[in-house]
């Protein structure tokens, strides 16, 4: 007699946007009060050292959905999904149409064929529409950042207004997906985007705003406070406010509270942790609730992290650990040993799509480029072949080991690489990149920049004509 077919698990994958992984928990933040996250990682697998493969939005969310680097799903492109338009601004509001990006057969693509029913709910920043790319249902804000008076489409249909805050819509509405998924035979991959604590900070409310004393924030030793940011007031507003101030211009984000400074930013950038944290907090007592988080593969992480003044940047795009450090947390209860850390391995959202098709039995797929996980997060090994990292950006490329981070620029307007790195340093004894070493020839200089320009070579952009 056949033993029947035993059912694939469900997948959520939950991505917050620019958490870096310094101000969460279980990372070591002293102050910062994130109980979901942080009991995500007592039930799972945290991924001690975690990189975004591309440190802005679309881009990075472009590398998670698709298994590829950026240059490969996108050709490259940065945030906007296309040259700005008279009238339209410099984002677009919504997706458009078409697929020039993401081109072969994506995470929720693969999965659907698997059996899968498929949704996305919150922040898209994708070029094209959900339903191009392999999702079933989706309920989406505009490309725009704003927690209240924050429009939606469900499933492309007209645009709605919900009552309160964007985020605590967002998370309700996921419960309710995931007790209607409960009812059906079917497993579901669902991707759940939670804005915060990517600005407008100003826009939420006032328990999270408040949260945290200015004085009580760690500062990162990279952070001077003594010495004003370049355009600092321009970029607290941007902060705060977001497009409201940049785009809009409306009077009222002219205004900073009296006496705002870098510590008060962070301290508001904490308290949109915690209200990001508390809207994962709903999703998983639905999972709870609904008998499903058993047999849930749980994914957290963020498409990028926040620079906060380090190293005098701010937002992020840069090839500097504030940029592209991002917390990874992988739970399944019905296969894993709770708890673990992995010290000795580097993970990326590329390595996401062919992890999760390695856990669900899903059919591989040989046009990713990520490394899968899959045999770490069974407890099966610590390490896989590739024990590094690497990273795009607009301005080049670089490789992130456990003990190094080195970054060749690009030559010109050329996409080929420059002979010398422009960022090179020893992160065992300058974690905070005080001292940049690219002037020097070690021979673990010339180790990496052997690795990085083989996989130059070896991984191809996209065409875009």
């Amino acid at each position: 007699m056949e033993e029947p077919i035993k059912r694939r698990p469900n997948i959520i994958v939950c991505a917050l946007d620019q958490l870096r992984a310094f101000e969460v928990g279980c990372y070591g933040n002293p102050v910062i009060r994130t109980p979901s996250i942080d009991w995500l990682a007592a039930e799972g697998i945290r991924f001690e050292t975690a990189i975004t493969n591309f440190p802005v939005c679309m881009a990075a969310r472009s590398v998670l959905l698709s298994g590829q680097y950026n240059r490969r799903c996108t050709g490259g492109i940065g945030n906007v999904a296309f040259p700005s338009r008279p009238g339209r601004g410099s984002m677009p509001e919504y997706p458009d149409h078409g697929r020039p990006h993401l081109r072969e057969r994506t995470l929720p693509e693969c999965l659907k064929e698997a059996g899968y029913h498929t949704a996305a709910i919150g922040k898209w920043h994708i070029h094209s529409w959900p339903q191009d790319i392999g999702f079933d249902y989706h309920l989406i804000p505009r490309v725009h950042h704003c927690h209240t008076g924050q429009c939606f489409t469900e499933n492309g249909g007209p645009e709605f207004v919900p009552e309160g805050y964007s985020v605590d819509f967002e998370s309700a509405r996921v419960a309710d997906y995931l007790r209607a998924q409960a009812r059906k035979d079917e497993p579901f991959f669902l991707y759940y985007n939670i804005s915060p604590p990517h600005c407008p900070l100003a826009d939420a409310p006032e328990k999270y705003l408040k949260m945290y004393s200015p004085e009580e924030v760690p500062i990162r030793p990279n952070v001077d406070l003594t010495t004003p940011l370049k355009d600092q007031n321009h970029w607290f507003r941007v902060y705060r406010y977001d497009f409201r101030y940049y785009e809009m211009r409306l009077p009222y984000t002219e205004d900073l509270p009296r006496g705002y400074d870098l510590r008060a930013l962070i301290a508001e950038y904490y308290g949109l942790t915690t209200w990001a944290d508390d809207a994962l907090g709903t999703v998983l007592r639905a999972l709870d609730d609904t008998g499903l988080a058993e047999d849930t593969i749980m994914v957290l992480t963020s498409d990028h992290g926040d620079n906060l003044g380090s190293l005098g940047l701010v937002q992020k795009g840069g090839p500097n650990e504030e940029s592209i450090r991002i917390p990874m947390l992988i739970r399944w209860p019905a296969v894993m040993t709770p708890g673990r850390v992995v010290r000795e391995q580097i993970a990326s959202l590329v390595d996401l799509m062919p992890t999760l098709l390695d856990l669900t039995g899903a059919l591989s797929q040989s046009h990713t480029h990520g490394c899968s996980l899959a045999g770490i997060v069974r407890g099966e090994s610590e390490t896989t072949a590739r024990p590094h990292a690497f990273v795009e950006t607009g301005h080049g490329a670089g490789i992130r080991t456990l003990n190094h981070l080195y970054f060749l620029p690009f030559a010109g307007d050329s996409h080929a690489l420059s002979d010398r790195p422009s960022h090179f340093y020893d992160l065992d004894s300058d974690p905070y990149e005080l001292h940049n070493c690219a002037e020097e020839d070690s021979e673990t200089a010339k180790s990496l920049d052997m690795t990085l320009r083989d996989w130059d070579r070896a991984t191809p952009w996209m065409t875009t004509t």
